[in-house]
């Protein structure tokens, strides 16, 4: 890698959303590097685009910081490491509770502790988000719990690393087409994960000096360009989401 080349971490790295954006961003000449907890996974993600890859836990500052010291500098992060799961209220153990907490949300410390002395002016943080954060879902309170904390985590940190030239955005996407997907009980429009990688290589191409807080997207449900909606194909996964207790 030359020091021209721009280069870019992504967590999450063996999920949809991680392997399209390192696909993208190899695309566009990024030196991208997949971080992940499952090493087979991972490193089949990094064999079908061309990436580098870590194993590293991003819930865990050890791990994560074991695996950022590898590298002189991060020029883009993107956070896209995370669990949906969860349950209705009267079901959910604390337990639950705090794994989906600790990989959506402490993550985020996590990986911005570890990276920020990484990053210069021109740096930039992506936080994959969800639509979560805005709507609420029934049997997903942990999870909306964690995806707002991270909008909110993002928008606080934008404001302690502009004045270092550090830029921080979120995408919140609706659903997307993902095996992540099969654990919602719904039938539903969804975008892709090209769709969200695309969002995250624009980003990249804005000046520093333009702030854009968040990019929310939606499936288009009616007209021409709508897609068939998705329908999960877990009958039993869905059936007991959808028992109400």
């Amino acid at each position: 890698m030359t020091q021209s080349t721009r280069n870019a971490l992504i967590t999450g790295g063996s999920g949809g959303i991680g392997i399209a954006c390192a696909s993208r961003l190899i695309e566009c000449g990024y030196d991208v590097t997949l971080i992940a907890r499952r090493e087979d996974a991972l490193r089949e993600a990094a064999a079908r685009t061309g990436a580098r890859w870590l194993v590293a836990d991003t819930a865990d500052p050890q791990s994560c910081g074991t695996a950022f010291a590898g590298f002189e500098r991060i020029d883009l992060l993107v956070h896209a490491a995370g669990v949906i799961g969860g349950t209705y209220m009267r079901k959910q153990t604390f337990e639950q509770w705090r794994t989906i907490l600790a990989a959506n949300l402490d993550s985020c410390f996590v990986v911005t502790q570890a990276a920020l002395p990484l990053m210069t002016v021109g740096s930039r943080f992506v936080f994959i988000s969800s639509s979560a954060a805005h709507q609420a879902l029934p049997a997903r309170t942990a999870y909306g719990a964690s995806k707002a904390g991270m909008n909110a985590f993002a928008l606080a940190l934008a404001r302690e690393v502009d004045r270092d030239g550090i830029s921080v955005h979120v995408v919140s996407p609706g659903p997307v087409e993902t095996p992540m997907l099969q654990d919602v009980p719904n039938t539903m429009y969804a975008i892709t994960a090209e769709d969200v990688a695309d969002s995250v290589s624009w980003l990249d191409t804005l000046a520093g000096s333009v702030e854009l807080p968040e990019i929310r997207l939606d499936a288009v449900t009616r007209g021409p360009l709508s897609r068939p909606p998705v329908q999960p194909l877990d009958e039993n996964k869905r059936t007991q989401l959808s028992e109400r207790p």
